[in-house]
């Protein structure tokens, strides 16, 4: 994806998010609601037009403020619904190629230590690599 295009559609959704929380897509309130949020560095009114321009991303600490203000995945924010969208089909599909043997096997996998889980991990990949199973 180049930048400019992400930077573009990343202003577009910020928009429609801040209109659909019943905000104005202005940069003097989104600096505004997201200093009142932010712990780490402010916004400026010029950083926040930049957004709302399509000039610039803003790091992953002030994404993740933004998406928890207006109440979205952060994913959905930089990438859009169709990243998950096309993320829920894969994993349906896994879900729906395993059998109950192996889901139960999961789950009891899953409700272990972390200790016994990173043992089970390793002997599972021990086995792969014995038996030349790629790690797609």
């Amino acid at each position: 994806m180049d930048t400019q295009n992400s930077k573009a559609k990343f202003a577009e959704k910020l928009k429609i998010a801040m209109q659909a929380r019943g905000y104005e897509a202005k940069a003097s309130v989104l600096e505004r609601e997201f200093n009142l949020r932010h712990f780490g560095k402010p916004v400026t009114l010029h950083g926040a037009a930049k957004w709302l321009r399509g000039e610039a991303l803003p790091r992953h600490d002030k994404i993740a403020t933004l998406a928890k203000w207006l109440k979205m995945n952060p994913d959905e924010l930089v990438y859009g619904l169709e990243v998950k969208e096309e993320t829920a089909g894969s994993r349906r599909r896994w879900e729906e190629s395993i059998g109950y043997r192996e889901r139960e096997l999961f789950e009891i996998f899953l409700n272990l230590p972390a200790p016994q889980r990173k043992i089970v991990r390793e002997v599972i990949l021990a086995f792969g690599k014995a038996y030349s199973v790629e790690n797609d």
